[in-house]
């Protein structure tokens, strides 16, 4: 197993968490349902992407510029730049914060100590130390939150309920975010470069349908719900940091419970750190015909100036909790768009072998959901007036949209002259 890890190293990350625990603050056991759904809606993303890596055996910017045109590879490429770089920044702010909350060392110092880190380590080594780590950490964090659940009280008959699908008001962006740490531009753009750093091919299908369901299915769905039913069941504090929350749990459930929380955030915030590094720097290398290994110098440098600019995210300040919601929700708009250049791409001659009835409905509803949850937060946010940051977003959303709406006439007008 491997590459479905690294995506799972990212998805199971700080800004999930957030998202997750301002769920159960907020809403208690509500949006268990969103919980369940993100894995599944997680799991068939990988898969399509899965399929669009080994049938090609290709980087995805480059089949898209093949088949496409040079437009809309590098629609593509923004997309997942503007995603991942601003995910990348509030991150480090993240691991800086919770290296400094179990050190007492300015978390300032250490965004530059991660930064280094990163940057020796990925340019130095490359890929493979990536996947050691991702797969060691990812089952560190899942053993930890569910070593958390264990000592924490749920009421089974509660969250049973939240199983039934409902949208509390006010619920629209925290679903965006839950869904958004599963369903992300990121995730599904990487897969194919990751798969060909393993050097898999169709041959290898078997085993990278299993390494989805495993990562994402498995390891991530058991994260998502375990952080989430401990935050329902004894927080509600919708003011409370990703820290904070860690914190709050000892006078509640007890020592152990706050230890293991916190261990667990920095292992999830080092995971998905060291995974967001790579994704800019793929697709940005393929896009300029470059090779998409640290055997290129280029991309080796342009791996290195990723990784050190980021530490400029332990400077910003302010609650990271919020900062992270509003990332995952940043992700959730840029993906739709993602999503229909896999599902064009695996119904065209890019692939020997077309997409199934049954995978195409299951994108179908991936990408309608979401859409949806992307409308939403995009109308939530428009309800409570613009300001700066939202701005960027809404301009964002608008540029995608207009994008996603072209491509979908582009191949309604094709099917018809066929």
């Amino acid at each position: 197993m491997g590459p479905s890890w690294v995506a799972g190293a990212i998805a199971a990350g700080p800004a999930t968490m957030a998202s997750l625990i301002t769920a159960g603050a907020l809403f208690g056991y509500d949006l268990l349902w969103v919980v369940a759904l993100s894995a599944i809606a997680g799991s068939l993303a990988q898969y399509l992407s899965m399929r669009l890596g080994l049938l090609t055996e290709r980087g995805i910017v480059s089949v898209t510029e093949s088949h496409l045109g040079d437009l809309w590879a590098w629609i593509l490429v923004a997309d997942v730049v503007i995603a991942a770089g601003v995910a990348q920044l509030v991150i480090m702010n993240t691991v800086a914060s919770v290296s400094a909350t179990l050190t007492g060392i300015d978390a300032r110092l250490w965004g530059l100590v991660w930064a280094t880190l990163l940057a020796v380590g990925l340019a130095g080594r490359g890929y493979g130390l990536l996947e050691s780590v991702a797969k060691f950490l990812v089952m560190a964090v899942v053993i930890a939150f569910v070593a958390s659940l264990l000592v924490v009280p749920i009421d089974p008959g509660a969250a049973a309920t939240g199983l039934v699908p409902t949208l509390p008001s006010g619920g629209a962006l925290v679903a965006a975010g839950v869904l958004g740490g599963a369903v992300h531009i990121t995730l599904i753009t990487m897969h194919s470069y990751t798969m060909r750093a393993r050097e898999w091919t169709a041959s290898d299908y078997d085993l990278a349908s299993f390494d989805v369901g495993a990562s994402m299915l498995v390891a991530f769905g058991t994260y998502s719900v375990a952080i989430f039913l401990v935050a329902a069941s004894v927080l509600s504090d919708p003011d409370l940091t990703t820290i904070g929350a860690a914190q709050a749990l000892g006078p509640l459930v007890g020592e152990h419970a706050r230890l293991l929380f916190l261990l667990g955030l920095g292992g999830a915030a080092v995971s998905t750190l060291g995974g967001n590094t790579i994704v800019p720097p793929f697709l940005v290398a393929d896009k300029l015909g470059w090779g998409t290994s640290i055997t290129d110098a280029r991309y080796r440098l342009l791996l290195a100036v990723f990784a050190l600019s980021s530490g400029a995210g332990a400077f910003i300040g302010g609650a990271v909790l919020g900062q992270l919601v509003l990332v995952l929700a940043l992700g959730t708009v840029g993906t739709p768009f993602a999503i229909a250049i896999v599902l064009y791409l695996l119904n065209s001659d890019a692939v020997p072998e077309a997409n199934s009835t049954l995978a195409n409905l299951g994108g179908i509803a991936l990408f309608v959901t979401s859409g949806t949850l992307a409308a939403n937060f995009i109308r939530e946010e428009l309800a409570s007036g613009l300001d700066p940051l939202f701005g960027f977003v809404f301009a964002f959303a608008v540029v995608l949209t207009i994008a996603t709406a072209g491509l979908l006439t582009k191949y309604g007008r094709e099917e018809v002259l066929a």
